[in-house]
């Protein structure tokens, strides 16, 4: 486990998480640190760490970790949010799920 700001950078960079798309919505262009000669947008990793920083202090506030859903619709995310339920003990929702799921639920 990284104990600073950057090692945790220097471990983002060695998986790659900087790199992405060609096509790039409004939303995402404060996070875009520079486009490369393909078009390839370069992901600025200091907010990206500061944004997951973030993301970790709520869900460490949460008291039962059931309250928590960890989801992706993505294929290539489905593998993550398995691990990360599985050691966190939150409701994963890999893969595709039906309308109504999160909002109609029995409680």
């Amino acid at each position: 486990m990284a104990v600073t700001k950057e090692e945790d950078i220097q471990m983002m960079l060695v998986c790659k998480t900087h790199l992405g798309t060609r096509n790039c919505d409004y939303r995402m262009k404060r996070y875009v640190f520079r486009r490369t000669v393909d078009g390839i947008h370069i992901i600025h990793l200091g907010k990206t760490w500061e944004k997951i920083m973030v993301a970790a202090r709520v869900i460490a506030a949460i008291e039962n970790p059931a309250d928590i859903i960890v989801a992706s619709q993505r294929p290539y995310g489905s593998r993550a949010v398995l691990k990360f339920s599985q050691y966190t003990g939150a409701n994963a929702m890999a893969g595709r799920w039906m309308p109504g799921t999160l909002t109609n639920q029995i409680t």
